[in-house]
């Protein structure tokens, strides 16, 4: 079963019609891993498999893939631009357990509460995001602290069918990437240094609440152990503290 590879192949072959990508080093452990889980009948091979490449507007397009059969399908993908440009974060996280779906999507912005950001990046993408609101029923609350990082075209649901996951979510990821790369092309480069150091501030804040509150660590530590999970957490899925560190 490899539910979200359709999602991984599409994302991947689109970012490469439209953008002009160069690779992003991945350490070669986080490359692939795997590891044998359960017991018996229940005996499965989990593998993780990393992806990365960037662009002069995009510091990190990343993908973190989990493959562990029936009991366990992940797609981790988040887009991080450069620190000259004041775009979002395009977050899609797509996680199948045996409890059911959890699917989140959004364009994850710097300066939530600005008006100004909002009409230039939520406000043009609230009719999609209604549209597929409409579609996929609310994932329900979600912890506070978490809310400010989240844009009010946050894509939350937890579908029941699978069949739901590859037509309707598979529809909302490609249209919400698409509006991603259409603001991508568009952007102009920061140059006003006070805003270069908000967004600098914005980005590292971001990237350290999800380093820090990752829901995949416990996941990662069972299979993996603790210290490849925490070198892959810091080291490539959240490592713009370590990029900014090793050039400073």
């Amino acid at each position: 079963m490899t539910l979200y590879q359709p999602f991984l192949d599409h994302a991947i072959s689109y970012i490469k019609l439209r953008l002009d990508l160069s690779p992003y080093p991945i350490p070669r452990e986080f490359e692939s891993k795997s590891a044998i889980v359960g017991k018996g009948k229940n005996q499965e091979t989990v593998v993780t498999s990393s992806y990365a490449f960037r662009t002069p507007k995009l510091r990190q397009i990343r993908a973190a893939h989990v493959q562990g059969g029936k009991a366990l399908q992940v797609l981790n993908f988040v887009i991080f631009p450069q620190l000259n440009y004041d775009l979002p974060f395009f977050g899609a996280d797509l996680v199948t357990l045996p409890g059911g779906n959890l699917i989140a999507l959004d364009m994850q912005p710097l300066f939530r509460d600005e008006a100004k950001y909002r009409a230039k990046y939520t406000e043009p993408i609230l009719p999609m995001f209604q549209a597929y609101h409409e579609r996929l029923s609310w994932g329900g609350d979600f912890p506070e602290e978490a809310q400010p990082f989240f844009s009010p075209a946050f894509l939350w649901t937890r579908p029941k069918e699978t069949r739901i996951v590859e037509t309707i979510v598979f529809e909302a990821f490609r249209d919400y990437l698409q509006a991603y790369l259409d603001f991508a092309e568009q952007a102009e480069p920061v140059k006003d240094p006070r805003n270069l150091q908000a967004i600098k501030e914005a980005q590292l804040q971001y990237t350290r609440y999800r380093a820090d509150k990752d829901p995949a660590r416990g996941m990662f530590k069972r299979f993996y152990g603790e210290e490849w999970t925490e070198e892959y957490i810091h080291g490539f899925l959240f490592d713009l503290e370590r990029s900014l560190s090793s050039v400073s």
